[in-house]
């Protein structure tokens, strides 16, 4: 860097030999460039780690928010469990996503295609650099960054064989005039994802100095799953059994279910015994995107004080998902759909103005449903009863509910959450990606599907007997807010396709709203009929939004390679997913 000397005896002093020297040196005239890094910047340890940090930060897409690894479109809204909410002129470009009549021109698939590969390349240029790190980074630092920078990798590739199935891999040997440009989409990315995931296992260490980084359980977990999507069962279980029995969370907490089901989605909780890997979010540090920024619009609409956000009325729980609660005289889900049926449909206020009176639901409920749905007359959190038709901008678009999951409490607000933005709704609670009762419920897959039903019955019903403690239940002038019954399955499971339906249903209850439910459904290979049966009844109730909808299979399983993309690289390089 270029000092400069202020003495004026100075300056005159040295005057005469700096004309002798530079008379035969001009080396002063090189300048580095500002606003870049040099080499050995970036591979110093600070460098590379603040290059990880970078690789992390992608999770939750940096303002791009269909791009986050939540998918609270393209998992839970394609899988039925919500609709787009607000009215049909906002945010259009999700209108043809819900409606499974997404254009390869859609610049909301182009841009979550850009983010994930964003996310690749901060891992990668982490591991370039660890390649030619200082010396100043120790083989224990080279170790663990590098399992980060694998897992991290290996997680951007699962989001995107979900999403776009037939996706180009490029590691750290590769930029650009090395063949980058060059690379296809032919060729199957699961063994990588695999590798990755295996290395970072091997790697990583069980807890780290941050609570937020991944260990060496939340890639085993990750490697389970991999495992599961490719129906490698035996080999999934064999991940999920280390993960269950020795599994500990970064800060050092034997994996566990949180006592009171709440508290998951709580600000004040996060990085709790259940958290297997989250997106970490922090409220007030001078960006919102550091929050839980891919939920901003996800609050009730017009709420003023008296409601979180004051905006926006997206992602709206629905009918179908709402239905789904309803359980038996035994506290059981009525695994035989007749959830739908004009008997068993849960009581709305669709079409009923909130000044009018409105008595709710009174029959058997999941005490689930009142956690992640909210609806007219139960408490919604600590905020007030849920008003109904105020708090939602058209009902007749996308139904009478609110989102509930990853709503921050009024308590929390202005010390949980970021008002430095348009929107009051940045919070801080983090996005579990993993969570140990989804590691229960893929564990459960397993052992149905190697024959062990017994221990898939006890894993369900450990996920069941925690969301039947009465404590963690919402309340409403000291009792219950509705008639809350849910049991176990006490008799034994011997039919494996009924054990498998329950499992499959538990992981609807359990994790609605959380971006699974559309991958699950494409894995169990359903998908066809389930969406298509959700998009008839939904669609009959809401007309504009989804009527006439229809899931084509053997296309819509995945999204559409983005056309930018295909222009970029020329169509001899990317080819387009079936049916666009």
């Amino acid at each position: 860097m270029r000092k400069y000397i202020n003495s004026k005896v100075l300056i005159s002093s040295v005057f005469l030999s700096t004309i002798l020297v530079t008379a035969c040196k001009d080396s002063f005239l090189e300048v580095p460039p500002t606003g870049q890094l040099a080499n050995a910047q970036l591979t110093s340890k600070a460098g590379i780690e603040g290059s990880l940090i970078g690789a992390y930060s992608m999770l939750n897409g940096r303002g791009v928010r269909l791009a986050s690894s939540a998918n609270w479109v393209f998992g839970s809204i394609l899988g039925g469990e919500a609709n787009k909410g607000t009215n049909s002129g906002d945010y259009t470009a999700i209108n043809p996503i819900q409606r499974f009549e997404t254009p390869p021109t859609n610049t909301e698939i182009n841009d979550t295609w850009r983010v994930k590969y964003e996310g690749i390349q901060r891992c990668n240029t982490t591991l370039a650099s660890l390649a030619k790190a200082g010396s100043d980074v120790t083989a224990d630092d080279k170790k663990r960054i590098s399992g980060e920078a694998r897992f991290l990798r290996g997680h951007y590739y699962f989001e995107l064989k979900k999403l776009y199935n037939n996706v180009p891999y490029i590691d750290e040997t590769m930029d650009y005039g090395t063949g980058i440009e060059k690379v296809t989409n032919a060729t199957d990315v699961w063994p990588k994802i695999e590798a990755d995931l295996k290395y970072a296992m091997d790697n990583l260490p069980e807890t780290q100095a941050a609570a937020g980084r991944a260990n060496k359980w939340a890639a085993a977990a990750y490697l389970g799953k991999a495992y599961l999507f490719q129906k490698k069962y035996t080999e999934a279980k064999a991940m999920f059994d280390q993960v269950i029995a020795n599994g500990k969370t970064a800060n050092g907490k034997k994996y566990g279910l949180v006592t009171k089901y709440a508290q998951i989605f709580n600000a004040e909780n996060d990085n709790n015994e259940e958290s297997v890997f989250a997106i970490q979010s922090a409220a007030n540090t001078g960006s919102v995107n550091n929050a839980n920024s891919d939920d901003d619009l996800n609050y009730p609409y017009n709420t003023g004080s008296s409601g979180p956000g004051n905006c926006c009325g997206f992602f709206q729980p629905s009918f179908e998902l709402a239905n789904s609660f309803r359980t038996d005289a035994n506290g059981l889900p009525l695994l035989d759909g007749s959830y739908n049926s004009a008997a068993n449909a849960l009581k709305t206020d669709f079409g009923i103005q909130s000044s009018a009176a409105f008595t709710p639901d009174a029959g058997n409920l999941d005490p689930r449903l009142d956690h992640s749905v909210g609806r007219r007359g139960i408490p919604y959190l600590d905020w007030q009863d849920h008003p109904g038709f105020d708090w939602i901008r058209d009902q007749s678009y996308a139904g009478p509910y609110s989102p509930k999951k990853y709503i921050y409490y009024k308590s929390q607000e202005g010390t949980l959450t970021d008002g430095s933005s348009w929107t009051r709704g940045y919070a801080a609670m983090n996005k579990p990606l993993i969570r140990f009762a989804d590691v229960l419920l893929m564990a459960a897959e397993c052992e149905i599907e190697v024959g062990s039903l017994e221990t898939a019955r006890n894993y369900v019903n450990l996920v069941r007997a925690r969301a039947a403690n009465p404590a963690s239940w919402v309340t409403k002038n000291g009792a219950p807010a509705a008639k809350y019954v849910i049991g176990t399955y006490t008799a034994a499971w011997t039919d494996k396709a009924v054990a498998r339906t329950a499992v499959r249903f538990e992981r609807k209850l359990e994790l609605s709203g959380e971006g699974h439910r559309f991958f699950d459904l494409v894995r169990w290979g359903i998908a066809e009929s389930t969406i298509n049966a959700y998009l008839s009844y939904e669609g009959a109730k809401l007309i504009t939004a989804l009527g006439s909808a229809k899931f084509t299979a053997n296309k819509n399983e995945y999204l559409p390679i983005p056309q930018t993309q295909i222009d970029i690289q020329g169509k001899d390089i990317l080819k387009q997913n079936p049916g666009y």
